[in-house]
């Protein structure tokens, strides 16, 4: 259960300052409070949970300050990313972002912010898969999770104009890597998420 809540948090399915009640969790997925607690347990390791002493079990809200530092880390791994998978040459995952992106098109052309929002987070895993290192991937998924990533993608693209620039933006980074070119496939991803950061704290501000 551990794995679908932490699913419901990211996603949004549970916002930010929602309580956690074990018992209404425990009736919820069918178990004991056990279970439910030890998940709870875990994903405050993770970022995702708050505990208050005497008051409750809730969802975590990141701070402006959390997620200013969080967009630096997350900058700093893709950038490094998107420089690994230009060494790499012909792998699966280039053919695949190559898919991507063209079905990204398509999505922004029929104006499907939702399915492009989906696509984005694919692009990202790609690029993170793509550059075959374990370690980055896991610092990388943490980082993503305590983020939510997927609430605040669609806070980015809610911008005017930001969900046509995302996908230039990763068409530059794509053709920077087909060209194994890894010094400017870092900086422009490096520029990719930094426009993604204002766009989500403007919308945060809105």
């Amino acid at each position: 259960m551990t794995t679908e809540l932490r699913r419901m948090i990211i996603d949004g399915d549970l916002m930010p300052g929602a309580v956690l009640s074990e018992v209404a969790l425990a009736e919820t997925f069918g178990v004991s409070r056990t279970p439910v607690r030890e998940a709870l347990k875990q994903l405050q390791i993770e970022g995702l949970v708050e505990v208050r002493s005497r008051v409750g079990t809730f969802v975590a809200t990141p701070s402006r300050r959390d997620i200013n530092e969080l967009f630096v880390m997350k900058e700093l791994l893709e950038g490094a990313a998107a420089r690994l998978m230009a060494a790499r040459g012909d792998v699966p995952e280039l053919r695949a972002m190559q898919v991507n992106v063209a079905e990204s098109d398509r999505a922004i052309a029929a104006g499907d912010t939702e399915r492009y929002a989906q696509l984005v987070h694919e692009f990202h895993e790609l690029l993170i898969t793509g550059s075959d290192n374990a370690k980055l991937g896991g610092h990388y998924r943490i980082l993503m999770n305590q983020l939510a990533y997927n609430r605040l993608v669609r806070t980015s693209l809610s911008q005017p104009g930001r969900a046509s620039a995302s996908e230039n933006e990763h068409q530059r980074v794509l053709d920077l890597i087909l060209a194994k070119d890894g010094d400017s496939a870092e900086r422009v991803m490096r520029d990719h998420v930094r426009a993604s950061h204002r766009a989500v704290m403007v919308g945060l501000d809105t």
